[in-house]
C-alpha cells in the first residue's frame, strides 16, 4: 500500500469507531427503551441527541482546533470521542446516556471535517472526491460490520457492552493514526465566520441536512419497521442491517465517481431518486427496498461534501460545517419522524424523509440555476455592464 492509501486507511479505521457509535443506536431502540423505562420514541431521542452535539461540537470544536498540527487534532478529538463512549457504557438512567452520546458527538464533527479536508489533500484535485469516499468507507463499513455486530452484541449480552466495545474501537483509531498518518500542518483556516458570508454553501448546506435528514427519518426507527411493518423478527435485524450497509459501501463508491464526473447533476439526480424510493419504502418495506436505500443514502455523502466543500474554499471550517450539516439532518429527520410515527405509526417516517428529500432537490435545483445564471454573466459583458 501506498503512504497515502496508508493514511486515508487510517483515517477510515478512525470513521469506523465514530460510524458505528453513531449509527448503532438504530438496532438497540427497543432494549433501550426498555431498559430504561422510556418509550420507543422517547429513546430515539438519543439519536437527536447525538446529531445535535455534532452540530454544535462541529463548528466550535473545529475552531478550537484549527490552528493545530492536523494529526494531534486528530488524536486529541478521538479522546473525546472515547470518554464520550465509556460515559454511556456506565449510565445508570436515560440523562446520563444522553449525555454521553453528546460527549462523543462533540468530537465527530471536527474529526471528519478536518479527516475530510486532510483526505482531500492528500491527493490532486481530480480525485478529491474519491479520497473522501475513501475516508468515509470506515462509516460505509461500521454499517456492514461494526452496526450489526454491535446489534448483535447488545442483544446478547446488553446495550452497556456495545459501548465498551466501541470505545475500544476508538483506541484503535487513535493507534492507527499515530502510526500511519504523516504529520500534517494546520491549515489557515477561516476562523472568523467569513467563509458564511457565500449564499451558494448555505444552499449546499441546506440540500445536505435535507437530503440526508431524508435518510434518517425512517432509519432511526428501522428496527420496528423491519419487524413490525415488515414481519421479520428481532433476530433478523443484525443481518438486515448487514444488507443496508452492503447499500452504503456500492452507494459510496458510486456516488464518488458520479461527483467526479458532474456534481450538481449528480445530486439532483439522487435526491430525485430518493424521493421516489422512500415511498416505495413506505408501503413495501423489504429487505430489497432496504438495501436500494442504503445505495441512494450514501451515494449522496461524497457529492454533497464535495459541494460544501467547494462552495466554502476549501477551509477546515467548512468542511466541519458538511459534517455539522449532515447531522443537522439527522436530528431534524429523526425528530419529526418521532413525531410522525407517534401520530400516524412507522410508516409515516417514511413519508417525513421523502419530503425531506423533495425539499432537498428544491434547493438543489434553485442552487443550480444561480450557478448557471452567475456562470452566464461572467461570459456577458452586456450583462455586466448591465
Amino acid at each position: 500500500m501506498s503512504r497515502t492509501g496508508a493514511a486515508l486507511a487510517a483515517l477510515a479505521v478512525s470513521a469506523f469507531a465514530i460510524g458505528t457509535t453513531e449509527f448503532v443506536i438504530a438496532g438497540l431502540l427497543p432494549e433501550l427503551a426498555a431498559e430504561l423505562g422510556v418509550s420507543v420514541p422517547t429513546a430515539g431521542l438519543l439519536v437527536s441527541g447525538y446529531a445535535l452535539g455534532v452540530v454544535v461540537g462541529a463548528p466550535l470544536v473545529t475552531m478550537a482546533v484549527q490552528r493545530m498540527p492536523r494529526k494531534q487534532a486528530l488524536l486529541g478529538l478521538l479522546v473525546l470521542f472515547i470518554a464520550g463512549n465509556v460515559t454511556s457504557a456506565v449510565a445508570t438512567g436515560f440523562g446520563v446516556l444522553l449525555l454521553g452520546r453528546v460527549l462523543a458527538a462533540l468530537c465527530h464533527g471536527a474529526f471528519l471535517g478536518v479527516g475530510s479536508l486532510a483526505a482531500a489533500g492528500l491527493v490532486d484535485e481530480k480525485r478529491r472526491a474519491r479520497a473522501i469516499a475513501a475516508m468515509f468507507t470506515g462509516l460505509t463499513l461500521s454499517t456492514v460490520v461494526g452496526v450489526p455486530m454491535g446489534t448483535f452484541v447488545g442483544q446478547q449480552w446488553g446495550w452497556r457492552v456495545t459501548f465498551w466495545v466501541i470505545a475500544g474501537l476508538g483506541v484503535a483509531g487513535m493507534a492507527g493514526i499515530a502510526a500511519l498518518v504523516p504529520p500534517m500542518p494546520a491549515l489557515a483556516a477561516s476562523s472568523d465566520g467569513s467563509v458564511f458570508r457565500r449564499p451558494q454553501l448555505w444552499l449546499a448546506l441546506a440540500m445536505t441536512a435535507l437530503g440526508f435528514g431524508a435518510v434518517y427519518a425512517p432509519y432511526t426507527f428501522i428496527a420496528p419497521i423491519m419487524t413490525s411493518l415488515a414481519g421479520y423478527a428481532p433476530g433478523d435485524l443484525s443481518w438486515l442491517l448487514v444488507v443496508f450497509g452492503v447499500g452504503l459501501v456500492i452507494g459510496n463508491w458510486l456516488g464518488a465517481r458520479a461527483a467526479d464526473w458532474r456534481l450538481m447533476g449528480t445530486i439532483i439526480t439522487l435526491l430525485t431518486i430518493l424521493a421516489a424510493l422512500l415511498l416505495v419504502f413506505a408501503e413495501f418495506p423489504s429487505v430489497i427496498t432496504l438495501f436500494l436505500l442504503g445505495v441512494v443514502a450514501f451515494a449522496t455523502v461524497p457529492a454533497f461534501t464535495s459541494r460544501v466543500i467547494a462552495t466554502g474554499g476549501g477551509t477546515t471550517l467548512a468542511s466541519s460545517a458538511a459534517v455539522a450539516a449532515f447531522n443537522l439532518g439527522n436530528a431534524s429527520g429523526a425528530y419529526l419522524a418521532g413525531l410522525a410515527a407517534t401520530a400516524d405509526g412507522y410508516v409515516a417516517t417514511s413519508w417525513v424523509g421523502a419530503a425531506m428529500a423533495a425539499g432537498g432537490l428544491g434547493v438543489a435545483v434553485l442552487s443550480a440555476a444561480l450557478a448557471h445564471r452567475q456562470r452566464h454573466r461572467h461570459r456577458d459583458p452586456a450583462a455586466l455592464a448591465g
